[in-house]
């Protein structure tokens, strides 16, 4: 019976990013949103999205002057390693300014540590991801098998357990600078009980860290639409700036667009 609901939760949390978003994109940079001087930011969504999910955040961005580009590919279609090395390479070329600062979601984070590991562009600023499954999930392990799962999320999907087959835990550590955001609110407690510890209803806290991050941050935030939420973007801002996450950051600090450097506090 468990395998029947989970199943039925799956199909409606799928249909329920679909119809939020529509279909998937090809794998091809969107036109850079250009306010030259601090850089380039390259959001990269993860499985089963499409890059319109990072719609609020490229307007945060755009507003603190950032160049944007927020290309859109085919996550469900291919493995991890042929997306990576078909997004990320025009993804670069399509930015003007530097550095190239990268914000992933979920399985955008595997797929730049992927390409990372042997590729290493000289333009490489600072990584922001957002709830990465850097050691895998156990969603993958429990519901791989199923067919329900290999259509919704393909290739990729299959490559994000945690066993001996799981592609992020062969990764290297990262060497470049790395902050992470981890979700600790679930609205799925269906998958929250196959996961350990604390997490965001997707991912477990604990597998959101890898070796050589700067630092971690976790927020009560749900997995899906964490990119969204205000206080999430302005511990993205606050990274891509001073290299550091600020836990005093409230939500108004997203909003209303604070001066992060001046250390202003927001109301929680």
């Amino acid at each position: 019976m468990i395998r029947y609901i989970l199943a039925a939760v799956l199909l409606s949390f799928a249909f329920e990013a679909g119809a939020q978003e529509g279909a998937s994109s090809p794998a091809s940079p969107e036109a850079p949103v250009t306010q030259p001087t601090k850089g380039c930011v390259i959001l990269l969504h993860g499985l089963a999205r499409t890059e319109t999910s990072f719609l609020l955040m490229e307007e945060a961005l755009v507003a603190r002057d950032y160049e944007v580009v927020r290309p859109g590919y085919p996550s469900t279609e291919h493995t991890v390693e042929r997306l990576a090395d078909a997004v990320l390479p025009r993804a670069f070329d399509a930015c003007t300014q530097t550095p190239v600062h990268l914000v992933t979601h979920s399985m955008g984070g595997i797929l730049v540590r992927y390409w990372l590991s042997h590729t290493r562009p000289v333009t490489l600023g600072r990584v922001v991801m957002l709830a990465p499954p850097n050691q895998g999930s156990e969603l993958v392990d429990e519901m791989g098998d199923w067919a329900v799962f290999d259509l919704l999320h393909g290739p990729a999907g299959q490559e994000l357990g945690t066993g001996p087959n799981s592609l992020p835990k062969r990764l290297p550590a990262v060497d470049y600078p790395v902050g992470i955001v981890a979700g600790s609110q679930s609205l799925n407690p269906v998958f929250s009980a196959l996961l350990p510890g604390p997490d965001d209803g997707k991912v477990s806290v604990a597998s959101t860290a890898v070796e050589g991050m700067k630092t971690q941050i976790i927020l009560p935030v749900t997995h899906t639409y964490l990119m969204n939420n205000p206080r999430v973007i302005a511990q993205v801002v606050q990274f891509l700036e001073t290299e550091r996450f600020e836990p005093s950051l409230g939500w108004l600090d997203g909003v209303l667009g604070r001066d992060w450097d001046g250390g202003l506090n927001g109301v929680d």
